[in-house]
């Protein structure tokens, strides 16, 4: 690659119609050919009999299979969407109104449409910097999420088609155990590159673009990529790592990078590896001095963007549920039916006490459950924090009344840990020094201008 690439990133996907506030002046194209006419201000698609309808204040402005409208100025001109989904399926779920620059793009689907943003990379990564941490943290974190999210996505674009679960169902023992075994990827999008929320990365347009910093960071670090052995490194992240970093293959395929590694993710050693269920609970009931252990509350207040402002237990937490309630969710997002509850165990921990294979022992069945995402699923409306967590029965007898999970961190801990590497980035560390530590071994280079 020897240029900066334009991406499709992916706004409103099977969408029944879409609300426009245009700020400038944009030229319409029909598919594939320019129509002689230039719109702002309010305008609406929606899917119509043969395609879409645009429509604005004066009405009908042209109809057709795709219809794009590209900004006179790229970079004064900017479109409102209106009633984005922010956070899907995630515990701060919400619609926001939210401002981006580039082509607006809408393709018909059918009954339905997709919504795209055609954006160049590098305008992409000022948005999605400012998006997954404050635009007002130290330089050097936004330095390092540029260079991150500019090598995962690349890296994602390099090896379509790899996501997945490897495996249907399993079962065992004559029925009395099943064994099912899964692990959710970013996804293969058949008609864009990437989506705009936390399932690929988080990318809010200029709404979150509020500070100089993040553009300056971007402009600093332009076309920095970590690479490894085998190319671009797959630079995952997650929020709070919860004192050690788990591996590749806890959470995905079973191949391991050789620049993601399990680590305490502190200043010197600790504990390694958790997979030992007595070091696990010593660990996640304790207080480790690392990175992301932090109550200074200005701090993270100043790190964070506005949506995690409401989660303030992400490096040690605990829920309960109840034996009833457990049967429900199991039901309703597995489709497991396996009677009142008698016990859950850790089968098999990451090296950073996240749990791999969980086993639920239900009076008709157990069900041996993983990798750490379908854990989080199935044990939350939405997804647990993480799945480095201690399970404890509540109350006696052969089927407990429910049971107390305490847990650590904030994601699947592979990779950089967001809280860790911002709390690095304000005692001074540069952005080159937080890479070297959450990426080790992995060069950095730069592959455009």
């Amino acid at each position: 690659m020897n240029h900066e690439p334009m991406l499709r990133v992916g706004l409103r996907i099977g969408a029944a119609d879409a609300e426009v506030e245009l700020d400038g002046a944009f030229t319409v194209e029909v598919d594939g050919e320019a129509v002689a006419t230039e719109v702002n201000g309010a305008i609406t698609v929606a899917p119509a009999t043969g395609g879409l309808r645009l429509q604005g204040a004066a009405g009908l402005l042209a109809e057709g299979h795709v219809i794009r409208l590209a900004p006179r100025d790229l970079g004064a001109c900017s479109f409102l969407l209106r009633r984005m989904t922010v956070g899907v399926a995630f515990h701060w779920q919400h619609e926001e109104d939210l401002r981006f620059r580039g082509n607006l793009v809408v393709e018909s689907r059918g009954e339905s449409m997709d919504v795209i943003d055609e954006v160049p990379l590098e305008q992409y990564l000022a948005s999605v910097v400012s998006s997954e941490m404050s635009a007002s943290c130290p330089e050097a974190l936004l330095q390092a999420h540029a260079v991150i999210s500019r090598s995962w996505l690349l890296a994602q674009l390099e090896a379509r088609g790899g996501a997945g679960s490897p495996s249907d169902p399993q079962v065992l023992d004559g029925g009395d155990r099943v064994r099912d075994i899964r692990w959710y990827d970013r996804e293969d999008h058949a008609h864009f590159d990437v989506c705009a929320d936390d399932h690929c990365q988080r990318y809010q347009g200029i709404t979150r673009t509020f500070a100089e910093t993040a553009e300056r960071a971007v402009r600093g670090t332009r076309g920095l990529v970590l690479q490894g052995d085998d190319g671009i490194c797959d630079a995952r992240f997650s929020k709070c790592c919860g004192g050690m970093t788990e591996l590749f293959s806890s959470c995905w395929g079973d191949e391991d990078p050789a620049y993601l590694q399990a680590f305490h993710d502190g200043d010197g050693d600790g504990p390694v590896p958790l997979t030992d269920e007595q070091a696990a609970t010593d660990f996640i009931h304790g207080a480790p001095d690392v990175w992301c252990n932090t109550e200074d509350r200005e701090l993270l207040e100043r790190l964070l963007p506005d949506l995690d402002h409401e989660t303030s237990d992400f490096f040690r937490w605990q829920v309960s549920l109840t034996n009833e309630r457990l049967q429900q969710l199991l039901r309703e997002k597995g489709g497991w039916e396996l009677g009142p509850i008698r016990a859950m165990r850790a089968l098999e921990r990451g090296p950073s006490a996240r749990i791999v294979v969980l086993a639920i022992e239900g009076e008709r069945q157990t069900l041996e459950v993983g990798k750490e995402l379908e854990i989080r699923r199935l044990l939350s409306d939405t997804h647990l924090y993480s799945s480095a967590f201690t399970i404890h029965p509540l109350g006696e007898g052969e089927f407990p009344d429910g049971f107390e999970l305490r847990g650590a961190g904030w994601g699947h801990g592979v990779g950089l840990c967001q809280i860790g590497a911002a709390v690095m980035a304000d005692k001074g560390y540069d952005y080159r020094e937080i890479l070297g530590h959450y990426y080790r071994g992995a060069s950095m280079n730069k592959i455009y201008e």
